[in-house]
């Protein structure tokens, strides 16, 4: 069965392609079938998750799956949420809050490192420094369906003050796992990718599909 991923991200692909490993599932990058970027003007991870699924099946008459995760810190009101991935360039551009700690540099050598440098800046005199990695996919068969699959993971951790490990990306060198006793940086990629908010999504996602969809 050929399911087209709502993504251009390769990182993403290659996780969930082995997380359906067994279902005879090959998924499609969007981009490879001439599909554009949905529109998302949304403020939560299903409904930009779904609108992303059915633009996918909209194009290519194909079934789709999509994902929408982030990281969601108790102390920021579970900020940054749906903006996690430019979060700080979403904030310098709305002027919410002040960069006078992030280092232009910063900004500019990559995302990531802004968006940590951001993150610890928010969370500078913050003694609750709990989080979650959130992730939600949403799969369906037509652009039309009524009754989407819907499952969603959730990563518990805490935000460090420093950051440790060199793999992973995003917020993986501040987000310490407890039941680890190390940040998703330092883990070694198989158990990033057996216990992370995407495999417990996956995992439901599995399940679902193989009692609706029959896989």
């Amino acid at each position: 069965m050929k399911l087209v991923l709502a993504s251009n991200n390769a990182r993403k692909l290659a996780e969930l392609q082995a997380l359906f490993d067994g279902l005879g599932i090959e998924l499609v990058r969007q981009g490879e079938l001439g599909v554009t970027e949905a529109e998302e003007p949304h403020i939560t991870f299903i409904e930009k998750a779904l609108a992303k699924a059915r633009h996918a099946p909209a194009a290519t008459g194909l079934p789709a799956i999509a994902d929408d995760s982030g990281l969601c810190v108790d102390a920021l009101g579970g900020m940054p949420g749906v903006i996690s991935a430019n979060y700080a360039t979403v904030i310098a551009r709305t002027g919410v809050a002040p960069l006078r700690e992030i280092p232009r540099e910063a900004v500019r050598e990559s995302q990531d490192d802004a968006n940590n440098a951001l993150l610890l800046e928010k969370l500078r005199d913050a003694d609750d420094r709990r989080a979650n990695f959130a992730c939600t996919l949403v799969a369906i068969r037509a652009a039309d369906d009524p009754s989407p699959l819907v499952a969603v993971g959730r990563w518990n951790g805490e935000i460090l003050r420093a950051r440790e490990g060199e793999g992973g990306f995003g917020y993986d060198p501040l987000m310490f796992i407890p039941a680890f006793g190390a940040t998703v940086a330092s883990l070694a990629k198989e158990v990033k990718n057996a216990h992370s908010h995407r495999a417990i999504a996956a995992a439901q996602m599995r399940q679902s599909m193989q009692q609706a969809w029959h896989l």
